[in-house]
């Protein structure tokens, strides 16, 4: 298996867990006891932890090689199983939320991104690079699929169990990684070459995920519950399609670029979900409700690879891992700030307005992406 093949697997591997985690959680807090409000900051504090732990990784970790990074994150991921597993009482299971991995979004939230995305850069180019990301996400996606479908027949602590499980298969395939070469310590400070450009769109990604954390996985688990009734089984059904959805549409997004290039297919894209999801928001009936996200679904993941694939191309490859940590922590900062917001409008009845003010906001963003970048060419080469 070549080293490209086992960091997929690991992706796969880690998405399943994720998917299962994030549609699992949710139901496992509340019978622990837990209100809604408890629910949003425990979700908040994952995030939190996970952005601290993606700066120093992304800074301070560049002359560690890509073998020996991924290995602890593993065992991380593991201690974090352990924690849930064992523990039940609120302040120290929000204390496990915040220095584990937990990841309760559909998407990746996690120690593994920077690392993983800057060796995946440094073995692909140009167009092949965006097909590779594609992959990287679609196996992520599509295994966290089946995750959440899993979620149907597992109940109590069992959940943690599959977690552990996971990251020891990761650890197992991550450990023949052969390529374990540190990346080449820059010469001036992180990120000196593109600064300015890095940071501009970190904030703007940043507003992109701060609606997204109105509306991660687990809350809408917990909105569906609230406003249709839908049982966890149910749900599992439900996102087992969502998932499959994104990930599949992620394949259509090199094709896209190539045509139009990566801010306009990250735009383009992502604007019509982000009315999707306003539309479920005032649906009134669940079927309607899903098929709104749904097509949400099927739109609104097309920007990742290009977004990951911009970032890689605008920056040399000893700050790579740099600059995917200072995109991603804000990022994951960014989305930490509101699913407490989203568990204490949902506490307090007011149902749809986590999803129409992530809609809104989400909008905005992709506004003003393309207002900022919309003189970068199609090939994307930004001086």
């Amino acid at each position: 298996m070549s080293d490209v093949r086992r960091v997929v697997v690991v992706r796969a591997l880690r998405g399943f867990a994720d998917g299962f985690v994030s549609v699992f959680l949710a139901s496992y807090l509340l019978d622990l006891g837990y209100s809604p409000l408890r629910v949003g900051i425990i979700v908040t504090g994952t995030l939190v932890g996970s952005a601290a732990l993606t700066l120093a990784v992304g800074l301070l970790a560049h002359r560690v090689g890509f073998r020996t990074r991924l290995l602890a994150a593993c065992g991380l991921m593991g201690l974090t199983g352990v924690g849930f597993l064992t523990v039940e009482a609120y302040l120290p299971l929000l204390v496990i939320a915040v220095v584990g991995t937990l990841n309760p979004s559909s998407g990746d939230v996690s120690v593994f991104l920077p690392t993983e995305q800057a060796f995946l850069a440094s073995h692909a180019t140009g167009p092949a690079r965006t097909r590779l990301y594609a992959r990287y996400n679609v196996a992520g996606n599509v295994a966290g699929a089946l995750g959440a479908l899993l979620t149907a027949a597992v109940t109590g602590r069992v959940g943690f169990l599959v977690y552990i499980a996971v990251a020891g298969a990761s650890a197992a395939v991550y450990v023949r990684l052969r390529d374990d070469r540190p990346q080449p310590p820059p010469s001036v400070r992180p990120l000196e070459h593109s600064r300015r450009v890095v940071v501009t769109l970190a904030a703007l990604f940043s507003l992109d995920s701060a609606g997204g954390g109105l509306v991660v996985t687990s809350l809408l688990v917990l909105w569906l519950d609230l406003r249709f009734g839908l049982a966890t089984e149910t749900t599992g059904a439900v996102f087992f399609v969502l998932a499959l959805l994104s990930g599949g549409s992620q394949l259509l997004a090199p094709r896209l670029a190539a045509r139009i290039g990566l801010v306009r297919t990250m735009v383009f894209t992502h604007l019509p979900a982000s009315a999707f999801l306003v539309l479920a928001a005032v649906a009134p009936d669940a079927w309607l409700a899903v098929l709104f996200l749904m097509l949400r679904s099927a739109l609104s993941q097309m920007d990742v690879p290009a977004r990951q694939a911009l970032v890689m191309a605008i920056v040399r490859p000893e700050e790579r891992t740099a600059a995917a940590s200072v995109t991603g922590v804000p990022r994951s900062l960014a989305s930490a700030t509101t699913p407490a917001l989203a568990g204490w409008l949902l506490s307090n009845g007011h149902l749809a307005a986590p999803l129409v003010l992530a809609g809104v906001v989400k909008a905005s963003y992709d506004l003003l992406l393309l207002w900022r970048f919309r003189d970068v060419p199609i090939d994307d080469t930004i001086p």
